[in-house]
């Protein structure tokens, strides 16, 4: 019998991080290279994917891949496993962060309903869903021949239940349909793919609830009174719930939706 440690060790294996130069895409990519395994840095930045690069391998033996990828190009996201291949050699793991969240200069995006655009909502679910289906078909294979294969895809807790407004008023925040619909597609997603892909690949989600990057006091107050651990998350808090799902912790589990929000959703 396995120890825990043998079962938690990622030694060897590689893996793809979309939207690995973000808050919570940086703090997986090194995680998964402190459990041993080499990392594929993915974002649209080439900035970002150096920079968490570089700190990846600031510590000796880590191994990490900076790849700079549009995922609104299909293109692109077609190419990611051949280029991950002949870098790193193969492919374990992949874990879908990368999300919309939209931008300043955006229109249509974190504004009433009646105001919020088509446009937006199609690259919305372009970055969240399609490019996961279109990435996912092209791991498919090379990780297969692995015996690894881990599918986690980074769901919402939007994706499950629908907003309270209340928490926005008074800041410039919002909370967009397109959001919550990519997530809670692929949360879906995820439990279609977990019966079609099995037994050779495992797939699973990580719902974190709404992590604190300096919100507002206001929405913040109304949140903590809303979850049971009484605060929001932090990057450190997914951490576990992705070594369990990337590593032979969980080789028994798939399709399934691990909710990190501290109650939340209960």
């Amino acid at each position: 019998m396995n120890t825990l440690q043998e079962l938690m060790s990622l030694d060897n294996r590689v893996a793809i991080v979309t939207g690995g130069g973000g808050h919570i895409g940086s703090v997986f990519c090194e995680t998964l290279a402190e459990m041993g395994a080499s990392v594929a840095v993915l974002d649209l930045s080439q900035d970002k994917c150096d920079q968490v690069a570089e700190r990846i391998m600031t510590q000796p033996g880590n191994v990490a891949f900076p790849l700079s990828v549009d995922l609104l190009n299909e293109h692109q996201v077609q190419t990611i496993p051949k280029k991950v291949l002949a870098q790193l050699g193969r492919i374990d793991i992949l874990v879908n962060c990368a999300a919309f969240v939209g931008t300043s200069d955006l229109t249509g995006w974190a504004v009433p309903f009646s105001e919020q655009s088509a446009e937006t909502w199609r690259m919305a679910l372009e970055v969240n869903l399609t490019a996961a289906f279109v990435l996912i078909q092209k791991c498919v294979e090379p990780m297969k021949k692995t015996g690894n294969g881990v599918i986690i895809n980074v769901g919402s807790i939007y994706g499950m239940v629908g907003p309270d407004l209340d928490f926005y008023k008074g800041t410039k925040m919002g909370n967009p349909a397109a959001y919550a619909v990519s997530k809670g597609g692929l949360l879906q997603f995820t439990k279609w793919l977990s019966t079609v892909l099995a037994p050779e690949i495992r797939v699973n989600a990580v719902t974190p609830g709404g992590v604190w990057r300096n919100q507002p006091k206001s929405f913040v107050e109304k949140y903590r009174k809303k979850t049971p651990m009484q605060r929001m998350a932090t990057e450190e808090d997914l951490k576990g719930a992705l070594v369990y799902l990337a590593s032979d912790l969980s080789a028994y589990v798939t399709g399934q939706n691990l909710i990190v929000d501290g109650g939340f959703t209960s």
